[in-house]
């Protein structure tokens, strides 16, 4: 009889072990199939929490281990930049107020698929109507090259409203200029362009002008990298300080 409870004694103890706030977790599983990041691009936006369906998806940790309020701000790009595993399927993707006024108010929704094995880009756009407390969204599948450590691949996205249809150009100080794909219109993205290990100076314009409409210069692009210049702001703005002037994103998709 004592065997018997001594036995008891011992697989209640392993129970409430493996209760206890640091006792090891089995985390294993199947990796989602899908890879998205999320983008605060739209001019004006608050700092936002991004989700799909009810799972949030990105989140900022403040000093005392709660989540932050200011969520990923206008011009950022949520989990430090990374891509969030998903699984594939369809969704309602929203960017969720991190306020404590008006939280977790959704500002933007787009419904969209994701499929296995592929990766995307969810930007936050155009301007935000601070009545109704709204702002546009779109998605672009990131086609993203096969390693190739003899050059770099870039692409432009055109995240401003009000532009007209615009075309990427990168240029070093020694190499002729190269046209990063065809004109881009608002929500689109263009093809992925091999273009030479180097340090560039980026510019756009407007089709069937060649005068320039927004610059960015010393970009880095290392071989065997894959990277998207998305432009974000107001094509109104002239100011070269303001935040919400036209401006080049540059971000690593690989």
């Amino acid at each position: 009889m004592k065997r018997y409870l001594s036995l008891a004694g011992l697989l209640c103890a392993a129970v409430l072990s493996a209760c206890e706030k640091n006792a090891v977790q089995d985390i294993a599983g199947t990796v989602p199939g899908a890879r998205i990041k999320f983008f605060n691009f739209g001019v004006n936006a608050p700092g936002v929490n991004f989700y799909a369906n009810d799972i949030k998806m990105t989140a900022i940790s403040s000093g005392s281990g709660a989540e932050s309020t200011l969520g990923t701000s206008y011009g950022g790009v949520g989990s430090g930049g990374f891509y969030s595993g998903i699984e594939p399927g369809q969704y309602t993707f929203t960017g969720k107020i991190a306020a404590a006024t008006d939280k977790d108010l959704a500002i933007s929704s787009l419904a969209a698929s994701v499929v296995d094995g592929k990766f995307y880009s969810f930007f936050q756009s155009g301007f935000y109507n601070t009545t109704a407390k709204t702002i546009d969204a779109f998605i672009v599948e990131d086609d993203i090259p096969a390693i190739d450590f003899s050059v770099a691949y870039v692409r432009f996205v055109n995240v401003i409203s009000n532009s007209t249809p615009q075309t990427l150009f990168v240029k070093t100080s020694t190499a002729d200029e190269i046209a990063i794909g065809g004109p881009v219109a608002y929500k689109t993205a263009g093809a992925f362009t091999a273009v030479p290990n180097g340090v560039y100076a980026l510019t756009t314009r407007n089709t069937g002008s060649a005068a320039t409409a927004i610059t960015r210069a010393d970009v880095s692009f290392s071989a065997g990298r894959v990277y998207t210049i998305a432009s974000r702001g107001d094509m109104t703005v002239v100011s070269t300080t303001l935040a919400n002037r036209p401006i080049l994103d540059n971000t690593t998709n690989r």
